[in-house]
């Protein structure tokens, strides 16, 4: 999923003169979060050294995270919500000082919605790998530089291993609900399976049991996208002038991702082959309506993300399997006892709504049985975001069960 601010979780819609001045000007070498920037709703926790999956070690792990509502006595009410791809921690909430934009889910989690903050504590961590505010390529090594290029490989179980040690920190040993869609419900099913008895409920929205060998291709002309735009120059560019970062490569790699977060249908019937202006596409200088929509939104990313951190996390998405080491995907699943709900859209081509129906064939606590929830939608994968009315409905029943 790409960077989930309040404009990516509308359909999509022509760019306007006013949105093409908003990317005016040289964007800085990294949109990461850096120290000395405005905190803004930002909490930060600091679990120490982080053992990785495929050996090494990180020395010194801080997550950034946002909570919303009131943590009960028993600390038996706090709901785990995991963002996506490229998201952070700011789930709702308006935009200020360190929050360039509202939140991106807040159809779905506040006061009397799906996921009610009068009720219940929400928390959200920005994962690990992320650049707004965790440990991630763009903060210090004990060198006293930015790890770059050298931040250590980690994987989802890597990012989930961070998730249960923040948690003690902040003093919750289970979950009432961990909610995650794409990415983030990667990291909620591996919640669900890896430590079963520290989640009553999961919730897994438009997310794979696995990442395929079609979604690995997709990520890797993303990543290779971004390595070779010069500016990249390895990894190295945090000291480079604004304008001159690796801008060109990582605009294209969210140009790519975007193409199969939106569905052929939404593309095809917003934007048709309109023109941008009045000048023809045909030989005469000018830009269909959706090249501009794909530029736009490219630019805009590199202002809100990093070109290291993009990397890291497609490769943690990549490393995603459930079933790795676990006898397979069957057999892991049938190690959750969370009450789950498995949800897909039936116009997803990022991640199909068979992945969800073989996630949902085996977790013995679905509260559908083997069936998965199918929601109809014009917008692809990112309706998890957009269609707050037919996902909220299906939150609430998990909570209630």
């Amino acid at each position: 999923m790409d960077w989930q601010t309040p404009e990516d979780t509308v359909p999509s819609a022509f760019i306007t003169d006013a949105d093409t001045r908003w990317v005016v000007g040289k964007p800085s070498a990294t949109g990461a979060w850096r120290e000395g920037d405005p905190a803004g709703d930002r909490r930060f926790a600091t679990i120490g050294a982080l053992e990785l999956e495929r050996g090494g070690q990180l020395p010194s792990v801080r997550i950034a995270y946002e909570t919303w509502g009131t943590l009960d006595a028993t600390a038996s009410n706090a709901i785990l919500v995991l963002h996506a791809l490229t998201g952070d921690s700011h789930v709702t909430g308006p935009p200020g000082n360190g929050h360039a934009t509202a939140g991106w889910w807040s159809g779905n989690v506040g006061p009397g919605k799906a996921i009610d903050t009068d009720e219940w504590f929400v928390v959200a961590p920005n994962m690990l790998g992320g650049c707004q505010g965790s440990t991630g390529p763009a903060s210090h090594s004990p060198l006293g530089r930015e790890w770059g290029a050298d931040f250590p490989f980690v994987t989802i179980r890597d990012q989930v291993a961070a998730q249960a040690v923040f948690s003690q920190a902040i003093g919750i040993e289970r979950w009432a609900a961990v909610v995650g869609g794409s990415m983030g419900g990667m990291q909620a099913l591996e919640w669900a399976v890896g430590h079963p008895d520290r989640v009553e409920r999961v919730a897994v929205l438009a997310a794979p049991p696995t990442s395929r060998a079609d979604q690995i291709a997709l990520n890797s002309v993303q990543i290779e996208a971004v390595r070779m735009d010069p500016a990249f120059a390895d990894g190295e560019y945090y000291e480079a002038a604004d304008g001159d970062g690796p801008h060109r490569g990582l605009a294209l790699a969210r140009r790519m991702a975007l193409l199969n977060y939106r569905s052929p249908g939404e593309l095809n019937d917003r934007f048709e082959r309109s023109w941008q202006s009045g000048l023809s596409p045909l030989g005469g200088g000018g830009r269909y309506a959706v090249e501009s929509y794909l530029d736009f939104h490219g630019n805009k990313f590199t202002r809100r993300f990093d070109a290291n951190s993009y990397i890291t996390l497609l490769e943690a998405m990549n490393s995603h399997d459930i079933g790795r080491g676990r006898g397979g995907v069957a057999s892991a699943l049938g190690r959750a006892t969370a009450k789950a709900l498995v949800l897909g859209i039936d116009s997803d081509r990022l991640f199909p709504v068979d992945n969800q129906r073989l996630i949902a064939r085996h977790l013995p606590g679905n509260i559908d049985g083997t069936a998965a929830v199918v929601i109809g939608s014009d917008f692809g994968h990112d309706g998890f975001l957009i269609e707050d009315a037919l996902v909220g409905t299906q939150l609430r029943r998990l909570l209630e069960a």
